[in-house]
């Protein structure tokens, strides 16, 4: 019996994709787990390298199996294996690479030793290397030509992003714009209002909104096989495209369905779709409209002398 669209299955997603027709899915999704050790529910994430890359040849070799012959992939993974999985899909799988995106996050992961970590890498693969979905309206932004010099040969349309090298946002003297390959999306935090509580690798609403709509059409068959929180499923259905998932653990399945059940297609994306602004509401406490420091300094003229003051060994 064919496995039901529309719906999360709660099964390991090998079992999953083997029971899929072969040529089935225009666009599939996957944030697998990177093997550093995050606690998931079921899922043991700290496998023995060799042992990790065979079972991501497997799955992807599964998902490259059910891919229509003009469909895409698009592949989330941290910096540990990013160049393994990146040859093979190319190398072994015969993918081609389309763009290697980096999604670049603010509320990354503090580190002590090490620069702190504020991205992922974003493999854009496909199966045929001219037919493909590509939907470049949806994702068009104003140009340098039409915002800054009014240059009249500009393209009305807007242009399509660049390759970007990037400091953090607040560091560029125009800001971060939405026309480079280094996407900008604040992580889905704890306190925010889009945190569904229940998952700590949710993605942003937005990005997938991005990647869905580039290569994608309505109608269209979204898979993720590993489903997490939903959040491909979720923004499926809001934009108007059949989807499946599968995910391994029962809790996290049953949190899906609820989710799903609520949403219908055109219902808006949570978040923020602006990445200069600032992140979305908290659940609890206060959203700041200018920075910490500015706002006492306004509000209090007196807290700030220009003597030095002590300072405890753990501040920063």
């Amino acid at each position: 019996m064919p496995l039901k669209l529309d719906d999360i299955h709660c099964m390991d997603c090998l079992e999953g994709l083997a029971e899929l027709k072969a040529g089935s899915v225009d666009l599939a999704f996957a944030d697998p787990p990177f093997n550093i050790g995050y606690a998931y529910d079921v899922y043991e994430d700290r496998k023995e390298p060799r042992a990790y890359l065979e079972w991501s040849r497997r799955w992807m070799t599964a998902v490259r199996r059910v891919l229509k012959p003009a469909g895409t992939f698009w592949l989330a993974i941290g910096d540990e294996y990013a160049a393994e999985l990146k040859v093979m899909a190319t190398g072994e799988l015969g993918l081609i690479c389309r763009s290697w995106v980096v999604w670049y996050y603010t509320f990354g992961v503090h580190c002590q030793n090490k620069f702190s970590r504020s991205h992922a890498h974003l493999f854009h693969f496909v199966k045929d290397p001219v037919s493909f979905t590509f939907n470049a309206e949806a994702i068009r932004v104003p140009s340098a030509r039409q915002l800054v010099y009014g240059d009249r040969r500009a393209d009305a349309r807007g242009r399509l992003p660049d390759d970007t090298w990037i400091l953090r946002p607040q560091d560029l003297p125009e800001g971060f714009r939405p026309d480079h390959d280094t996407w900008y999306f604040p992580r889905v935090c704890g306190t925010f209002k889009e945190r569904k509580g229940w998952h700590g690798c949710q993605m942003p609403e937005h990005l997938l909104g991005r990647i869905i709509r580039v290569s994608s059409n309505p109608g269209d068959l979204v898979l993720d096989p590993f489903a997490g929180s939903g959040t491909t499923l979720a923004v499926a259905r809001k934009l108007g495209r059949r989807f499946i998932g599968f995910e391994l653990s029962p809790y996290y399945a049953d949190r899906i369905r609820r989710r799903l059940a609520g949403l219908r297609a055109g219902d808006a994306l949570e978040g923020t779709s602006d990445p200069m602004t600032s992140v979305p509401d908290t659940a609890r406490g206060r959203r700041l409209g200018e920075p910490r420091l500015a706002r006492a300094a306004r509000t209090k003229p007196g807290l700030f002398n220009p003597r030095p003051r002590r300072r405890s060994v753990a501040s920063g």
